[in-house]
């Protein structure tokens, strides 16, 4: 199994999203949580999946100075890609409102991208779902804003709580990947390289 493998890395996960650390937690792996400050700003001629891979490279380039022979650092980024523009976290309860209006009724893109990196080698990989969310109301946008405060989501929402319930329609691709973490793919890449780590 994956974690028999991987017995010998010291694998870091670099994200304070609960989401993201529950869903590692989901692979039966050992893992650390270490985060390091990074100002995410990314260069305006990005776009979709290349915006997330460039933060994801970004946030381990803060552990390059100390990486040690064993550790894996595993850092992450998500967008919602609406009108070929990035929705991150929003700054303000305007903000959230404004985002969850500019989704509402109608497909928007979330990309996450996931980056591993050691002292021998750094890769990327990036997935995609399209989400489909259902006319959603003043009232709702603002019942869902006021009580769950999604602030720390991309997008102003999280799939796995009440307006994902309510709202969304249909999904085309990983479910994981909305959450913050295409458990698949990184899952496969684990398994496909433990032997180089």
């Amino acid at each position: 199994m994956l974690q028999h493998q991987l017995q010998h890395v010291d694998i870091i996960l670099a994200s304070q999203s609960p989401r993201r650390q529950e869903l590692l937690k989901g692979l039966d792996l050992d893992f650390k949580i270490e985060t390091r400050p990074v100002d995410e700003v990314y260069p305006t001629t990005l776009v979709g999946g290349q915006i997330t891979a460039y933060l994801s490279v970004l946030k381990a380039s803060a552990f390059a100075d100390s990486l040690k022979k064993s550790q894996l650092i595993i850092t992450s980024d998500t967008i919602v890609w609406v009108d070929d523009h990035a929705l991150m976290k929003p700054e303000s309860r305007q903000d959230a409102l404004e985002m969850l209006t500019a989704i509402s009724g109608r497909m928007h893109e979330v990309y996450t991208s996931v980056t591993f990196t050691t002292a021998q080698l750094q890769e990327t990989i990036t997935d995609q779902t399209q989400v489909y969310f259902k006319p959603l109301s003043q009232e709702e946008i603002s019942y869902y804003v006021d009580k769950y405060q999604p602030m720390d989501r991309a997008g102003a929402y999280g799939i796995q709580d009440w307006i994902g319930y309510v709202g969304i329609e249909k999904l085309v691709g990983c479910y994981y990947n909305v959450m913050g973490l295409p458990l698949p793919l990184v899952y496969q890449w684990l398994k496909t390289n433990a032997n180089r780590l």
